[in-house]
Parts: C-alpha cells; sequence; structure tokens
C-alpha cells in the first residue's frame, strides 16, 4: 500500500462513529526490580517501584479506535468501587464517549507484576455472576438509542454479551464485528465480520485439531453465516476468508507481548474496512498496527503517525 492511500484511508477514520460492546477490564501493572528470593518459600521478592493502570478488554478496543481518530463509544460495565471510578477516569481521559453502567459486581481487573520487562505473575480478580438486568438493560438502550457506523463486540465472555444483548445489536441492523470467545459461539450468527484466533478457531470447529485451518475457516464461516472471517495466526499473521482465502504475513519486527493484539486486529480491521478500504487493505493495515503493539508492552494502541512511519520504513 502506497502512502498516499494510507493517508487518505486514515484521515477517513476521523469520520466515523464506532460503538465497543463488551467486557471492560482494567489493567494494573506492578513494575519493580527482583534482587533476592524470599526465605519464605522459593519465590522472588519483587520491590515494587510503580505501578501503572490502562484500560483492557472492551476498552482496550475502545482505545485503540480513538487512538485513530474515530469517535469512539463504549458500553459495558464496571463496578461500584474504586477499580470502577478509575477505569471511568480513564475513559474521559481517552475522550473515550461513555456509555457505561455500573453494578453491584465487581469491576474486572488484571494484575501483572513485571521486572526486567519480564511478567512474573498476573492475579485476576472477577465476578463471574450474572450482570444485574438493570445494567443489561442500559446496555441495550445504549445500542439501540445511539447512532454509530458500525458497532464491535468485544467479548470476554465476563457476562456482558448475552442473547439479550447480541438481540439489540442485530436489531440495530448496523455492521457488526466480533472478537469472540469460544463458550459464546451461538450468540455470533449473522456477524459481518468475526476475528478469532487460530486456538479460538480450532475451539469452535475442530477441537482434535485435525483439519487445516483453511478447511476450518470455511466451515466456521458458513455455519454462522459470517460474511467475512479474519484468523489471527501469531508469527504467521492472518488468514482472510471472504469467497476466497488469503494470508497476510505477520509484519512485527520483534514480538514482546502478545497482550491486547487481538483488541487492535479487530478495532483496525473494523475501523479501516468503514472507512472505504477493501477488506485485503484492512488486513495489511492492521497487520501493521499489530506489529506495533506487540513490540510494546502490555496492552497498548497505534497513532496514525505510527503507521505511517511504518509504511515509510518498509517503502510501501
Amino acid at each position: 500500500m502506497d502512502i498516499k492511500r494510507a493517508r487518505e484511508l486514515l484521515e477517513r477514520l476521523k469520520n466515523l462513529k464506532i460503538l465497543v460492546v463488551g467486557d471492560i477490564i482494567l489493567d494494573r501493572y506492578l513494575y519493580g526490580k527482583v534482587e533476592r528470593i524470599s526465605p519464605e518459600a522459593p519465590v522472588p521478592v519483587v520491590e515494587v517501584e510503580r505501578e501503572e493502570v490502562r484500560l483492557g478488554g472492551a476498552g482496550n478496543v475502545a482505545s485503540n479506535l480513538v487512538s485513530l481518530g474515530v469517535q469512539t463509544f463504549l458500553t459495558g460495565v464496571v463496578g461500584e468501587d474504586p477499580s470502577g471510578e478509575k477505569t471511568l477516569e480513564l475513559l474521559k481521559e481517552k475522550s473515550i464517549n461513555s456509555l457505561v453502567a455500573t453494578d453491584s459486581r465487581p469491576t474486572t481487573e488484571k494484575t501483572r507484576v513485571v521486572s526486567m520487562s519480564q511478567q512474573l505473575l498476573r492475579i485476576d480478580r472477577e465476578d463471574r455472576n450474572k450482570v444485574s438486568g438493570q445494567a443489561l438493560k442500559h446496555i441495550r438502550e445504549a445500542i439501540l438509542e445511539g447512532e454509530y457506523d458500525g458497532i464491535i463486540i468485544s467479548d470476554y465472555a465476563k457476562g456482558v454479551i448475552t442473547h439479550k444483548v447480541m438481540e439489540a445489536v442485530k436489531d440495530k441492523e448496523a455492521f457488526f464485528s466480533v472478537d469472540p470467545r469460544p463458550i459464546n459461539k451461538t450468540l455470533y450468527t449473522g456477524a459481518n465480520l468475526i476475528t478469532p484466533n487460530e486456538k479460538e478457531l480450532r475451539e469452535m470447529t475442530d477441537p482434535l485439531g485435525k483439519e487445516e485451518i483453511e478447511v476450518l475457516g470455511k466451515v466456521l464461516k458458513k455455519e454462522l453465516d459470517i460474511d467475512t472471517l479474519v484468523v489471527t495466526r501469531g508469527s504467521r499473521g492472518m488468514t482472510l476468508f471472504t469467497d476466497k482465502v488469503q494470508s497476510f504475513p505477520a509484519r512485527a519486527k520483534e514480538v514482546y507481548d502478545v497482550t491486547g493484539a487481538g483488541d487492535t486486529v479487530v478495532a483496525t480491521l473494523t475501523a479501516f474496512y468503514l472507512g472505504g478500504a477493501g477488506w485485503e487493505e484492512a488486513c495489511e493495515l492492521a497487520n501493521i498496527c499489530a506489529g506495533i503493539v506487540v513490540g510494546e508492552f502490555g496492552t497498548a494502541s497505534v497513532t496514525p503517525e505510527e503507521v505511517l512511519r511504518e509504511l515509510e520504513e518498509k517503502g510501501t
């Protein structure tokens, strides 16, 4: 793709309005140094030097969109707790339009302990009990009452993506894409785009892992009546299923951390396609964006300037 075409597509993103619906996670990072082993057990002692919080899950999808200039809306659930308050603060700081409901259920939070750029431990705090009816009503209203060019479903199987929520998405009759979880497979019927990774595709079609990806993609696409399927394959890039099958090599210089790469892929594929890119162009640009974020630690997002710089460096 030449620079002129990329600039044109990036400029078009500013006119889009996209709603992200899904499981919002607060990502917390504890950075420190390890200089000794605990006398209490054979584990490293981490002396925490700094702490950082970022938007994760559906929040990271929204962060990726707004970073590219998309007018971004987010709905989901946070708890009535300090982590929920912090999440709402981050949304405001990033200029993400919050349509988020609060609930008595605590905010989902992942804490990663890091030393020397190495993740030592992840601590998850979550409650998978059902989201309250009032919160789900709020989410459905956010979907049905707004005007959007497209909707992204960011499903982390934490309880937000339900049959009724998906009914509202389909009633909206807008373009919708899905970053899926196999457990909720049947909810995604009729999606315009679905972006499983290779492992998720196998779980949804061939748990024993005997068939080729090119076969399984066609099976899932037909079974769920999906318009377009993109399978992310790590170091092997991604495979696009439309009326034909095409593969795109990975663009990462160095894989540093894959956290949130799937969020980046569904966000960028959706945005560029809605902005007028063909699917081949969207995959090329999404590959570039994913290659940038896996070169950074933790959940990250990409700016238009980074995309253009990457294209210039590749001489395309």
